[in-house]
């Protein structure tokens, strides 16, 4: 069954390979940045183009995602897939957090998912059916690794929201769950650890690896096919042992 799956923070790092790999089952994916130009460069990139459909769509801006949905139902009719990647990371000392620091954090992270939640979610739920996955984070449920306090207390908040909208929607065909990765063998990673630190690092996981960015992909194709009706409100943990419940 092909679906039309919307992949926020796409135009590189996890955000891209999540788009690659349903584009690569042959499903309609739009691939949203926060610049209409990085979603359209990530298209020319891709080894699935005929796949992809750019858009803008900054999760820092209510507006966008209001746009978002007149684009969806304009160009396609429906949306079967929501993945809510998009977040900012930062890794600043908790003493040297500024307040403009945290908020900028909070808005983009906690309030951007609970936005595409509500606004897009309820699209869904008008439809009568959709899967959303969210993006929370390791740092989310033990403060963090190598992340900053802003970043961690958001991914926590995110744990909560995938919650409360997997309750508001249950009975409307909407599923809402998230995934939180660990330390990822990515981009985002690299550039918080530092090379000299990374094999430490990396010896302080206890299976001795960083994650893989592919199977986070798979992960999230897996929670957004219609056999996955049955999960709504759980947070899937794949961190390498860093915390179990």
């Amino acid at each position: 069954m092909q679906q039309v799956v919307l992949v926020t923070g796409a135009a590189s790092g996890l955000g891209n390979v999540i788009a690659e790999n349903f584009a690569a089952q042959g499903h309609q994916v739009i691939l949203s940045a926060s610049t209409l130009e990085k979603a359209e460069n990530a298209k020319q990139k891709s080894a699935h183009a005929e796949n992809i459909y750019p858009l803008k769509l900054d999760i820092s801006v209510e507006g966008d995602f209001i746009a978002a949905v007149d684009w969806i139902k304009n160009n396609f009719g429906k949306l079967d897939v929501l993945i809510n990647n998009a977040t900012v990371t930062k890794a600043t000392p908790v003493l040297e957090i500024t307040a403009s620091d945290f908020d900028w954090v909070t808005q983009v992270n906690q309030r951007g998912t609970f936005q595409a939640c509500q606004i897009i979610g309820k699209f869904m739920a008008d439809q009568g059916n959709g899967r959303i996955v969210n993006m929370a984070s390791l740092a989310g449920q033990n403060g963090g690794t190598a992340t900053g306090a802003h970043y961690a207390a958001t991914k926590g908040a995110i744990v909560i929201l995938t919650k409360i909208f997997a309750k508001e929607f249950a009975g409307k065909g909407v599923t809402v769950n998230a995934i939180a990765p660990g330390p990822m063998e990515s981009p985002i990673v690299h550039s918080v650890v530092s090379d000299e630190k990374m094999a430490q690092f990396i010896q302080n996981i206890p299976v001795k690896a960083l994650g893989s960015m592919e199977f986070i992909a798979e992960t999230c194709a897996l929670l957004a096919s219609p056999n996955a009706a049955f999960v709504t409100g759980a947070t899937w943990d794949i961190n390498g042992g860093l915390f179990m419940r």
